[in-house]
């Protein structure tokens, strides 16, 4: 299965700039109820996931040829799994809870 068919592209998803202070980002994430949000430069690369909390198992962002079983071993541990491009490029994130109904109802 292909990623792209559970992916919530970047133009949906809120996400920060690696030059954001950190007050924006948590302004941002507050605003809008999240405890993680992914951070890009200014270019579109993925840089890594802010969250409200220090977290050591935030897995790095995972490409669009990526397995459905790894892509539910990092929703584990995440509430969403950023998605990149084969040159890194940010492009959305998968949630937890699409990979979950996957599962559940894979038609």
């Amino acid at each position: 299965m292909n990623v792209l068919m559970l992916l919530k592209p970047k133009e949906t998803v809120k996400y920060i700039y690696e030059t954001n202070t950190l007050r924006q980002g948590l302004e941002k994430m507050r605003a809008h109820s999240y405890t993680a949000i992914p951070v890009i430069s200014e270019d579109g690369k993925y840089v890594g996931t802010v969250s409200d909390i220090i977290r050591k198992d935030f897995n790095p962002a995972v490409r669009i040829n990526v397995s459905m079983d790894e892509l539910l071993r990092r929703a584990v541990n995440q509430n969403f799994v950023p998605v990149t491009d084969d040159w890194g490029t940010f492009i959305g994130i998968v949630t937890r809870q699409d990979i979950i109904k996957h599962f559940i109802d894979p038609n």
